[in-house]
């Protein structure tokens, strides 16, 4: 035990876990931390009137799940098997294209998403690109089925 009332093992997970904090911060911003840490809208959603499921160059897999009235984006998930940046991008997406309209969400680009994170260290913008990517796919997958059925992949 430590003077702390904490055992060895505890003081050594302590001591990694505020490097691993201190490594974060000096790396990325506060808003891909909080994304990141507490990610939004995350899921799958069985009844989606459009999917984008894109495997990205990295190996990430980024899925975006929309039902869409009237119009505008009523709904919207995402699911991904990728690193932080990418949980990052595919939760601040989702809170940018939420409620709306079709024509707004086709206008996003990975930039626009970047800078909605305080950015993104250069060798992460390719995480940006495809959260952007899939729901663009999603999109056209969309437009081209016209009915609303969901799309299967």
């Amino acid at each position: 035990m430590s003077e702390n009332g904490k055992s060895d093992f505890d003081d050594m997970v302590d001591a990694i876990q505020q490097e691993i904090e201190a490594d974060e911060s000096s790396t990325f911003s506060r808003k891909v931390i909080e994304e990141f840490r507490d990610p939004k809208n995350a899921g799958r959603m069985g009844d989606a009137d459009a999917v984008g499921i894109i495997t990205g160059p990295c190996g990430d897999t980024m899925e975006f799940y929309l039902n869409i009235q009237d119009s505008r984006v009523a709904d919207i998930l995402f699911m991904t098997d990728g690193c932080g940046s990418t949980i990052a991008c595919g939760s601040m997406l989702t809170q940018l294209v939420q409620d709306k309209y079709i024509e707004e969400v086709e206008k996003i680009t990975d930039t626009d998403l970047q800078d909605a994170l305080d950015g993104l260290p250069k060798e992460n913008m390719h995480c940006a690109k495809l959260a952007v990517d899939t729901l663009m796919e999603a999109l056209r997958n969309w437009h081209t089925k016209g009915d609303g059925s969901p799309t299967n992949h």
